[in-house]
């Protein structure tokens, strides 16, 4: 595999040149992660606050900021973890860790002014988001260390990335109800779905250097198992809609995110690493199409 995730091209090449590195470590250059991170987040304010208004597009804005500033962290995090197996994968060798353009120390003193943005953010919300986003750290913390122990790492990033779910209810109600477990249950199954079509990448240096995935797991049969996961998860964001707003019409809001889901199996040559990043990015517009199947209940 010949490929890499650093591109030499991009607006991070009209940054300062001691910049670059800092924003390659936080991936910048790929909206795509904060995205999948902020996406599940905006579904529970939505389904919440019932509707749009002042207040509710603020506290969007705030996790929006929240994403990127957190997924930065995470990846930081990730990079500090994997430094040493990021050299011998094709795909990764490049990142400023691995290549040495930052320096350990260098990353950990950004990881803390991250951290410290996040929190500004966080001190915004009611006491049980604040929680929440308390307890996310320990899951990014231990996140990466699941690739080098388990075939179903993907599950612990569902867990990890989808807090968002969680917080989004909350900062809108200072409480958890079912529609909030519900739709984390889904993100959850959403990630197992995308992160494995990801995955699929790096299968042949994963066996090489010894990380484990679900794509290593399930093989020839992973469209089988992500049919599922994606299936999975449709139903469980209509249960979430449904017990959000009781008599409302959400199986038909979500019929265009459903279809997406099929779209996405139907396009995925789960052979070509090409095929699976562009299918894993599609997974920003079927985020979008939940949201606005939400913003119609």
């Amino acid at each position: 595999m010949s490929h890499t995730d650093i591109k030499s091209k991009g607006w991070v090449t009209a940054l300062p040149q001691s910049w670059r590195p800092y924003a390659l470590l936080m991936r910048l250059d790929r909206p795509i992660g904060w995205w999948l991170l902020l996406l599940p987040g905006w579904w529970a304010i939505v389904l919440a606050s019932g509707g749009p208004d002042i207040s509710t597009l603020i506290l969007m804005g705030l996790f929006w900021a929240g994403a990127i500033v957190m997924r930065g962290a995470g990846c930081i995090i990730n990079d500090l973890w994997d430094r040493n197996l990021d050299k011998k994968v094709a795909r990764t060798r490049l990142r400023p860790l691995a290549s040495g353009a930052v320096s350990v120390k260098q990353a950990l003193v950004f990881l803390v002014v991250l951290l410290a943005l996040g929190l500004a953010i966080l001190l915004q919300m009611p006491p049980t988001c604040i929680l929440l986003g308390l307890f996310s750290i320990t899951l990014i913390v231990i996140y990466p260390y699941m690739k080098r122990i388990t075939f179903w790492p993907q599950a612990f990033l569902g867990l990890t990335f989808n807090f968002g779910a969680l917080m989004g209810w909350a900062a809108v109600t200072d409480d958890l109800r079912l529609p909030a477990l519900l739709l984390y249950a889904a993100s959850i199954f959403w990630t197992l779905g995308y992160d494995t079509i990801y995955a699929h990448q790096d299968r042949e240096d994963d066996a090489v250097v010894g990380v484990k995935s679900t794509a290593l797991l399930f093989g020839s049969r992973s469209k089988i198992w992500v049919a599922g996961f994606f299936i999975s998860c449709w139903i469980l964001l209509c249960a979430a809609g449904w017990a959000a707003a009781p008599g409302s019409y959400i199986v038909h809001f979500l019929v265009p995110a459903g279809a997406h889901f099929f779209w996405q199996l139907y396009r995925w040559d789960m052979n070509d690493p090409a095929s699976s990043l562009r299918i894993f990015k599609s997974n920003q517009y079927l985020g979008l199409l939940v949201l606005l199947g939400f913003f119609m209940i």
